[in-house]
């Protein structure tokens, strides 16, 4: 289905309409990621797994690291911050690929009846499949050392919705402005790190002044990577005033990418 539309309700029905297009395509991506690898998609288990474990060592036991949760148990913080790289991780890659979406694809630029939109829908697919797996080797992880799961990580999944949002109406704004202007890549790549650091994923929002409290929830990672915690590690359920203030502020950028893209993209082959 070919629609120049804007009216976010189409972007609903269009990827509804090629899903399975977006399904071969994502799955491609991933295999393209592993080919020629010896040990294959291994790797997007073996990565979390390392990673998790240094996060362990260096701050649990080289800085000594502590969230303030009343636990003595040494991982603690590395369960913490793992949950707050794994949100990161998921908007930061899907924001620094949306630049060359399009122009890495110039060639279904041509073809009138290939839907562009679903190629950010694709990176989202990617990423998502990696998350997963993150979330999987952080839950082996924390089961191993608690023995249990909060009955409260059922709401993981509506936390997370906020999260995919931003992440595609993002990347689809940053996919039509990297046709036009390039340096859009180099900005994307700040912005990465500006998120990370102005994001309570490192240390707990309450040791900051309440000044500066309030313009950390500026940050669309900030309400997500609280909640997350709230409801896996914590076993609170979640705070429905923030996380329905963070549902409404992503559906606009959904919306506003949504409707960018669109407008732009008449323009797109005559660039490319």
């Amino acid at each position: 289905m070919l629609t120049n539309s804007k009216n976010p309700v189409t972007m609903i029905t269009g990827i509804l309409h090629n899903r399975q297009l977006i399904y071969q395509l994502v799955k491609r991506d991933i295999e393209a990621r592993y080919k020629g690898s010896a040990i294959g998609m291994l790797w997007s288990l073996f990565h979390p797994i390392v990673m998790l474990a240094i996060y362990t060592f260096v701050f649990s036991f080289v800085f000594q690291a502590r969230w303030d949760t009343g636990s003595e148990n040494k991982v603690d913080f590395a369960l913490v911050l793992f949950i707050g790289m794994i949100a990161h991780s998921l908007l930061a890659e899907n924001i620094s690929r949306a630049p060359s979406l399009i122009i890495g694809n110039a060639n279904y630029v041509k073809k009138v009846v290939f839907p562009l939109e679903v190629l950010p829908w694709v990176a989202l697919g990617t990423t998502l499949f990696h998350s997963g797996i993150s979330l999987l080797v952080w839950a082996t992880f924390y089961f191993i050392v608690n023995q249990t799961f909060h009955w409260t990580a059922l709401f993981l999944p509506l936390v997370l919705v906020p999260l995919i949002l931003y992440s595609i109406g993002f990347s689809l704004m940053f996919a039509a402005m990297g046709v036009f202007l390039r340096d859009i890549g180099q900005i994307t790549g700040i912005l990465a790190t500006v998120l990370l650091f102005l994001c309570p994923i490192f240390y707990p929002i309450s040791t900051l002044p309440e000044t500066f409290q309030v313009y950390m929830y500026l940050n669309p990672l900030t309400v997500i990577v609280e909640q997350a915690r709230e409801v896996l590690l914590w076993g609170h359920v979640p705070s429905w005033k923030h996380l329905g203030a963070s549902f409404a502020s992503s559906l606009a950028i959904a919306s506003a990418g949504y409707y960018i893209f669109q407008k732009t993209r008449p323009g797109f082959a005559d660039v490319l």
